[in-house]
């Protein structure tokens, strides 16, 4: 048998959480160290999960030789320079979404790995998640015949974290923060075809004093194999988390909620503390998420990401694939400001996506 590969985290709150339950339920990996600069989280998130040794510097995690894969769970404007840092160190990466803020810190990143012979692993959980992924299998299987329209939403009330609302930090609004998940999910539905524009609207609607990016989003994305496909993206609807999927095809149409047709349905009148809930308000009607690493496929997508670097597996989603979707994250801002369609491949020198729609000072 093959010894664990020993990992890291460096992050320590929400998808850090959720990356070490789901490192807790593969066997082949042991969490081996935890790195945050906020006093006391790397120790909590540690001792939690039975990590022997915590960091408030990253680059001390990076030092320790036995730490084979780091897994990048930090604000997006931190995404590129830490993986430098990681590539540097011989270290294999798993970054969490979106790559970066920006297509030459991609570039940089992708080139660094190559460069240092490690694997830059994106962290596309939608590609794991059980119910997406027999979704997909009934597409390729052939029971719905040839794809002619696939739709993916993503819904809740608002970030939880302070940086997200900053899209100087975190390049753009919704968009940027879910559009990701979508664009990569379309891809991998169809086997990654190119993509041959993109359609966006976009605007603020309830959250402008507290961001300038978009809260509400709808993507329409034209693929060179004549497949349509509609993202659905908001920061401002209520009761809880939204996410599902339809795929409409020549012989038949499936549909797949990923988290309704697995929650408890809830009314409280006080509200209620739930250890994994990321987005809103728990006070009247909400659904209340359980075993969320594994719906969401965390469990899945941490058991691939080992087996990738323990035996030298291609990963299934990759840096590249996080550039493509940056790609797209940024046409579909040009879109959302000219109001026209935008055709891929598109390049663009602005340091931001959001900058594309609304210049950031």
């Amino acid at each position: 048998m093959k010894p664990q590969v020993q990992v890291g985290l460096i992050g320590s709150q929400f998808i850090s959480a959720l990356h070490a339950e789901a490192l807790q339920h593969c066997p082949q990996a042991r969490l081996a160290a935890v790195a945050s600069p906020t006093p006391g989280n790397a120790e909590r998130l540690a001792q939690r999960f039975g990590a022997p040794r915590a960091f408030t510097d990253y680059r001390q995690l990076l030092a320790q030789r036995e730490i084979q894969m780091v897994v990048v769970g930090v604000p997006n404007d931190l995404h590129c320079q830490v993986v430098l840092d990681a590539a540097a160190a011989g270290k294999h990466v798993v970054i969490e979404k979106p790559l970066c803020v920006s297509l030459a810190d991609a570039d940089r990143m992708i080139a660094a790995c190559r460069q240092a012979g490690v694997k830059l692993m994106y962290a596309e959980e939608l590609c794991f998640a059980p119910k997406y992924v027999r979704l997909k299998q009934l597409l390729d299987s052939g029971a719905l015949g040839t794809p002619t329209l696939i739709k993916q939403s993503e819904k809740h009330d608002g970030p939880h974290a302070a940086h997200f609302w900053d899209v100087n930090r975190s390049g753009g609004g919704v968009t940027m923060d879910m559009g990701c998940h979508a664009i990569e999910f379309f891809r991998w539905m169809l086997g990654r075809p190119p993509i041959k524009s993109v359609y966006a609207q976009m605007s603020t609607q309830v959250h402008g004093a507290k961001t300038r990016g978009d809260d509400n989003a709808i993507l329409i994305l034209e693929f060179a194999n004549g497949v349509i496909c509609v993202a659905e993206e908001s920061w401002t609807k209520l009761g809880g988390m939204d996410d599902r999927a339809e795929v409409h095809g020549s012989a038949g149409v499936a549909y797949a909620d990923l988290l309704h047709g697995n929650a408890i349905e809830t009314y409280s009148s006080r509200g209620y503390d739930y250890a994994v809930e990321k987005a809103g308000s728990t006070q009247g009607w909400s659904f209340t998420i359980y075993e969320e690493a594994w719906n969401y496929g965390f469990h899945a997508e941490m058991a691939h990401f080992v087996d990738c670097v323990q035996n030298d597996r291609v990963p299934l989603v990759t840096g590249d694939d996080g550039r493509v979707v940056l790609e797209v994250i940024y046409a579909a801002y040009e879109s959302a400001r000219t109001g026209r369609k935008v055709e891929l491949p598109f390049h663009s020198t602005a340091p931001r996506p959001i900058d594309l729609w609304k210049p950031v000072s």
